[in-house]
């Protein structure tokens, strides 16, 4: 273990660490399979400083910054240390700290300056000039962090402040291409081909690898494929001039696929076709071998192929786009009287229950990038005063001209206070808060940028009255910037909330029509009771950023402040 000065009381764990991190990664490893849409991206940390203590006599002080992260309890590990800079007091260091990001996790991330004056590799003897801590995502929506060094909690350095820039690390360009094909080789006995494409890129060890597929056009010769795109590191490793190859083959339902044709290019060939179509014989190896004249199999014309960004949930976040957080808390009759310890409302000695642990498990993470932290939070099911009549929308605070709370502390304090003061009632109606949150995000949705997205967190402990009105709600809401999160409470069949989950097939309104795109997660709490505590929100909130991403561009919407496309 490694002591350092400036905070005491905590300790960076290096042998208990291990087992720490052991459990978590095994529930994230368990997150991943069943859900596989895990948002883990690379983030470098830009780290300088300025006006820094001066500790040395004679001299300035040659500070170095370590970044540690929280492995829970009060317990910390060393990540990375930048390099030390000699007689400095306004460093910018040139070594970045590499760490993956987890939008669905509370990253507490702590960063301390020291100055250095000897070659060991433990800090306790070194100055301490100042500590800050704060949490990954707070970096990431503010893209550039400067804060004041403190050299105990609450307690400032008195001089210096540290600034973190947060840029995500990945080559964000994509090729999208347009393909069709001519005069194939017929196939089939009774019928004539039924087309599609694979593209390979070759690896350091020569072989190919599978990087896409195209949809099977049925029984046609000249076929015109649908324009898609991949990333450029998919496809190529972000190199253009490395070997591709595009195999042409016949789809057969019954035995292997026949191969109709192959060629070998290279992506900066295929980019030619930006300017004019690009024509490649497809050529099978056998036929040219046994046939003289043989010529092709026919020919594969790259209609139109470019490079094009290809923007990730972060250069949304980082360029501005605002995530607004509202609650919706069940107050029917269902969960039991609050004052009655069988009640799912009913606050335990420690002041808990299993609606403010999903707020505070889903909060914390979301209140980092909504700038103002101020949520809005409804109640629906209950008799509200002065005339106790059922509303299935009030606000907690009763201020319907302004329903907000000042950060999740706040959701959690109106819940408590409203507890009291409503009779729980019924029915349990989710269309109503889903419409509500919905007008908003209708507004944002008619400005010309991605600017705004809505999220919407359901606590509820049981089926819904009424579901046809829901289906409807939540169509309509799937056409919006919005995302909504079921955290199911008690022991209830919740069956009708899987099916608004749409994990199981295309979640339809009465009438027959399809949600826009997947925009529900449900999760029921007790599946939770015995996982880490940061286990519930990983996994409501594990969907959300490939939410985000889908509807801009669906709507064919780029960051506010896009990021430069890359070289």
């Amino acid at each position: 273990m490694t002591s350092l000065s400036g905070w005491s009381h905590e300790r960076v764990v290096v042998s208990e660490q291990r087992f720490t991190e052991c459990k978590l990664l095994q529930w994230s490893k368990f997150l991943r399979v069943t859900m596989a849409v895990q948002c883990v991206s690379k983030i470098e940390l830009s780290i300088s400083c300025s006006n820094l203590l001066d500790k040395d006599v004679g001299s300035k002080s040659d500070p170095l910054c370590v970044l540690l992260q929280s492995v829970g309890e009060d317990q910390w590990t060393e990540v990375d240390r930048t390099e030390r800079i000699k007689n400095c007091q306004d460093p910018e260091f040139s070594k970045k700290f590499l760490i993956d990001y987890y939008f669905e996790k509370v990253q507490k991330l702590k960063f301390g300056v020291y100055d250095i004056d000897n070659k060991s590799v433990d800090l306790k003897d070194d100055d301490f000039l100042g500590g800050f801590e704060c949490t990954l995502g707070q970096i990431v929506s503010s893209r550039k962090l400067t804060r004041p060094l403190q050299l105990k909690a609450n307690k400032p350095a008195g001089k210096g402040a540290i600034t973190i820039t947060a840029d995500e690390v990945r080559d964000n360009r994509a090729i999208v291409l347009e393909i069709e094909a001519k005069n194939l080789d017929k196939k089939d006995l009774f019928g004539k081909s039924d087309p599609f494409l694979e593209f390979f890129k070759q690896g350091e060890d020569g072989k190919w690898q599978l990087v896409y597929r195209t949809e099977v056009i049925k029984n046609n010769l000249n076929p015109s494929w649908k324009k898609f795109t991949v990333s450029l590191h998919t496809f190529c490793n972000g190199d253009i001039n490395k070997p591709i190859k595009v195999t042409c083959y016949d789809k057969d339902e019954d035995t292997s696929s026949d191969m109709i044709g192959e060629f070998t290019c290279t992506t900066a060939k295929l980019l030619e076709a930006k300017d004019n179509a690009v024509e490649f014989d497809c050529i099978h190896p056998d036929k040219q071998k046994k046939k003289k004249n043989y010529k092709n199999s026919g020919v594969v014309r790259i209609k139109d192929c470019k490079l094009e960004a290809q923007y990730s949930f972060l250069d949304y976040v980082m360029g501005g786009c605002q995530i607004n957080f509202t609650v919706g808390i069940d107050f029917t009759g269902s969960n039991g009287d609050p004052r009655s310890p069988d009640s799912l409302h009913y606050l335990s000695p420690n002041g808990v229950n299993q609606y403010l642990s999903a707020i505070w498990s889903v909060g914390m993470v979301v209140q980092d990038y909504d700038t103002d932290k101020l949520f809005p939070a409804f109640g629906f099911g209950a008799q509200v005063p002065p005339d106790f009549k059922v509303s299935h929308e009030f606000p907690l605070n009763f201020n319907p001209s302004s329903p907000y709370c000042q950060g999740i502390q706040g959701v959690v304090d109106a819940y408590r206070a409203v507890l009291p003061q409503v009779r729980l009632y019924g029915p349990t109606n989710f269309s109503p808060i889903i419409n509500h949150v919905g007008r908003i995000a209708a507004g944002a949705a008619q400005q010309p940028n991605a600017a705004q997205y809505f999220v919407l967190l359901i606590i509820t402990d049981g089926e819904i009255t009424d579901l046809d009105q829901t289906k409807q709600a939540i169509v309509n809401a799937s056409k919006l910037p919005m995302s909504i999160i079921i955290v199911g409470v008690g022991e209830a069949d919740f069956k009708a909330m899987e099916v608004l989950d749409g994990d199981n097939g295309v979640l339809k309104s009465l009438s027959g029509e399809p949600v826009a795109r997947d925009i529900v997660q449900f999760v029921p709490f007790k599946q939770f009771a015995n996982a880490p505590k940061e286990a519930l929100a990983q996994s409501v909130l594990a969907e959300v950023p490939n939410q985000l991403v889908s509807y801009f561009k669906m709507r064919n919407l780029g960051p506010v402040n896009p990021p430069a496309l890359t070289k």
